[in-house]
C-alpha cells in the first residue's frame, strides 16, 4: 500500500489528514485518488459503507479547486442532511492548512431555504446538497452551475432507494455537457448502471474494492432465534450484555421505533429514538448526545438513520430485518468503520429464517448463531 504522498496528495492535505488520524490510505482511497488526480475523467467507485469514500473523492476534488476564484466549481450530491453536514465537516478538516481558503456550503431540506440562499451569496467553491433542495434552488435561479466542472454523486444507491431518481436526472441533465462526473456507491443495482450508461463517459474508469461481499468484511453477522413472546426480553438481555458498548437498534416502522424506545427507557436504558419527521434541531440534539456518549443507544428506522456516521459504534441490532436487501448493507455499515471491527445482530422469528438466509446469500456472507 502506498502513502498519500506517493498517491500525489498535496503536503497541506497530508498534514490535515494526519491530524485527524488518517495516515494511510484505505483501499478505495489508494485506488481512486491517483486516477482522479490524473486528469479530466468521469469515474465510478464502488466500496462498502464506512471505508473512506469521502476522502477518496474529497481530496482530489479539493486539490483541483481554484481557491482564488469565487465561483462554485463543484457540487456533491448526498442522500440526507445528516450526511451532507458530515461531508461539509470533513472537507473543512481536510482544508485546515489550505491557503487561500476553500469555502464549502451545505444546502438541504428541513432548514429555511432563505438562510441557505443568503449563505450562497458569499464566496463559495463547493456546494454539498441533498438532491431535492438543489433542484429547488436551481429552479428558483438561486444557484448557478455554469462554472461547475465537477459533480459528485455520493452514496448513489441510497439516493435512489430514497426516491431521488427524478432529481438526479434533472441535475445530471442540467450539467450534462460540462465537466466531470464521479459516482460513488456501496452497491451497483440496475438503476445505478443505467445512470452510468446514460450520463457518464463510456470510457469512465470503474474501480471496485468490493471483493466477494458488498458488506464490510470487518463485521461479524450474528442472529438470535426468538419467539413473539420472548423477543422483547431477548432484546433487553442483549442490550444489558452490551451495557458498556454503543449501538443502534433498527426497526422497520416509526411506530415500532417509538414503542421499543418507550419500553427500553422504562427499563432504564440510556436511549433515544431518531424519527424521519424530526425537526433538524431535535435530530442534531439527539446525535450530539449520542456522539459525546451522553446517550448509549439509538433506535431508528432505515430512513431516519441515513447518513449517520458515529465513531466507535460497536454494534447494530436488527429488531426486524429490513424490507430490502440493500438496507441491510447500509444498516450494518454503520459499524466497523475506518478499519475497525463491529457486530450486526438480528433477532429472528421462525418464519424469518428464509428471509435471513436470502440476505446472507445475496450479500455473500454467513450468519452465526449467537447463544
Amino acid at each position: 500500500m502506498g502513502n498519500f504522498k506517493q498517491l500525489g496528495v498535496n503536503k497541506n492535505f497530508i498534514k490535515a489528514l494526519s491530524e485527524i488520524n488518517i495516515k494511510e490510505p484505505s483501499p478505495i482511497q489508494e485506488a481512486s485518488i491517483p486516477v482522479l488526480l490524473d486528469g479530466p475523467t468521469d469515474f465510478v467507485g464502488l466500496a462498502p459503507t464506512g471505508t473512506g469514500k469521502t476522502a477518496a473523492y474529497g481530496i482530489p476534488l479539493l486539490q483541483q479547486i481554484d481557491s482564488y476564484s469565487q465561483q462554485i466549481q463543484a457540487v456533491i450530491l448526498s442522500p440526507t442532511r445528516e450526511l451532507v453536514l458530515q461531508i461539509k465537516k470533513q472537507l473543512f478538516k481536510f482544508t485546515k492548512y489550505n491557503e487561500p481558503k476553500i469555502f464549502v456550503e451545505a444546502v438541504y431540506g428541513g432548514e429555511k431555504i432563505d438562510i441557505q440562499i443568503k449563505n450562497l451569496s458569499r464566496p463559495t467553491h463547493i456546494v454539498v446538497a441533498t438532491p431535492g433542495r438543489l433542484v429547488d434552488l436551481i429552479k428558483r435561479k438561486k444557484i448557478a452551475l455554469k462554472n461547475v466542472n465537477l459533480l459528485v454523486l455520493d452514496e448513489a444507491d441510497e439516493m435512489l432507494s430514497l426516491g431521488f431518481k427524478d432529481e438526479l436526472d434533472f441535475v445530471l441533465k442540467t450539467t450534462q455537457n460540462q465537466g466531470r462526473k464521479w459516482l460513488f456507491s456501496a452497491t451497483m443495482p440496475g438503476a445505478i448502471q443505467q445512470i452510468v450508461k446514460q450520463y457518464l463517459s463510456p470510457k469512465a474508469p470503474q474501480i471496485s474494492t468490493i471483493k466477494k461481499s458488498v458488506v464490510n468484511e470487518n463485521i461479524t453477522h450474528q442472529y438470535v432465534p426468538v419467539t413473539r413472546e420472548n423477543k422483547n426480553d431477548v432484546l433487553i438481555q442483549l442490550l444489558d450484555y452490551k451495557k458498556d458498548k454503543k449501538g443502534i437498534v433498527f426497526t422497520r416502522t416509526k411506530k415500532q421505533a417509538q414503542q421499543i424506545n418507550e419500553l427500553l427507557q422504562n427499563e432504564g436504558f440510556s436511549i433515544a429514538a431518531l424519527e424521519g419527521n424530526m425537526q433538524q434541531k431535535e435530530r442534531e440534539k439527539v446525535m450530539r448526545a449520542f456522539k459525546n456518549d451522553s446517550l448509549q443507544f439509538l433506535i431508528s428506522t432505515d430512513v431516519a438513520a441515513r447518513g449517520i456516521d458515529v465513531k466507535d459504534l460497536d454494534f447494530v441490532l436488527h429488531y426486524q430485518l429490513p424490507d430490502q436487501v440493500v438496507y441491510y448493507t447500509h444498516r450494518s455499515g454503520r459499524t466497523a468503520r475506518a478499519g475497525k471491527t463491529g457486530f450486526s445482530i438480528a433477532l429472528i422469528l421462525p418464519h424469518e429464517m428464509p428471509e435471513m438466509k436470502e440476505i446472507a446469500q445475496k450479500l455473500n456472507f454467513s450468519f452465526k448463531k449467537l447463544k
